[in-house]
């Protein structure tokens, strides 16, 4: 109270802090600036002063990857269901409900046909805020129609995987899908298909351990965790402090489990020489 007085006697004049509205700053996690929200996104969500690579949604990858060029959903009417009944503190359909809202999408993944570069390819894009990227049944459904419509067509495939894992709500249902969809792409190379994986940040449980690594070129983002389970749970089990880094994109490319990172503002110009390059040079697919 007495620095209250001191200030009315000395005729001090306060004013209200102005409060930022929200959404308008991100702090980075790695570096901890203060970025300003409208300029990260002119940066692809990256960040200027460190390069780390901010997850991004589906939305946004298409953004990149496909700019203002024309694109078409695959099968966007599949929906998870709820084989199992689960029970839950939240009923099963209600998380799939709630995700729905969040993200403004169907399930995890889209899958999509349009060109990147000179070349038309189909694409499959995984977002880690639907129920931490879990893969259901829908995901598996939808990854192997997408290897279907690119090998009738001889299209290349391009994987975006972000991803905890199984989803637990359907059981041994998601379990399934690790070896459907290895079959559909082992098919796919049998026909000569062309498919590259991308990594981001998490790419982690069943994902990685199946088509998440089974790219004829595997792709990754600056920074992302990598690998079937997390460091924590290795380090319990081992009893081993880990290396630094363990299980970042850096790491697996010393280790040669990835080919390259690629940085977010160059991953469209990379995939296009990729893909030229393993053409060898034909006519584009119109």
């Amino acid at each position: 109270m007495t620095a209250w007085f001191k200030r009315q006697k000395r005729k001090v004049t306060t004013t209200e802090k102005k409060s930022v509205p929200d959404g308008l700053w991100e702090k980075c996690p790695k570096c901890e600036e203060i970025l300003f929200k409208r300029e990260l996104i002119k940066e692809l969500m990256v960040c200027p002063h460190c390069l780390f690579h901010f997850r991004l949604d589906s939305g946004e990858y298409l953004r990149i990857l496909f700019g203002d060029g024309k694109y078409e959903e695959l099968n966007p009417h599949l929906r998870s269901a709820d084989p199992l009944s689960f029970k839950a503190k939240k009923s099963y359909p209600d998380q799939l409900k709630a995700a729905v809202v969040k993200t403004g999408s169907a399930d995890v993944i889209q899958t999509y046909v349009g060109a990147v570069g000179k070349r038309t390819v189909v694409l499959g894009v995984m977002d880690f805020s639907f129920i931490g990227g879990s893969m259901g049944s829908v995901v598996g459904e939808k990854i192997s129609r997408a290897v279907d419509y690119a090998m009738q067509r001889h299209l290349p495939l391009i994987m975006i995987c972000a991803s905890g894992g199984a989803r637990m709500q359907e059981g041994v249902y998601s379990l399934m899908q690790l070896a459907k969809i290895s079959a559909k792409l082992a098919r796919f190379s049998k026909s000569g298909g062309l498919y590259i994986s991308i990594l981001t940040d998490p790419t982690t449980g069943g994902v990685s351990a199946s088509f998440g690594m089974q790219g004829d070129v595997i792709l990754a983002e600056p920074g992302a965790l990598i690998g079937f389970a997390g460091p924590r749970v290795i380090k319990q089990t081992i009893g081993e402090d880990l290396p630094e880094g363990f299980q970042r994109s850096e790491f697996l490319v010393e280790k040669g489990f990835v080919d390259r990172i690629v940085h977010r503002n160059e991953m469209k110009e990379t995939l296009g020489k990729i893909i030229e390059f393993a053409h060898d040079g034909e006519v584009a697919v119109a």
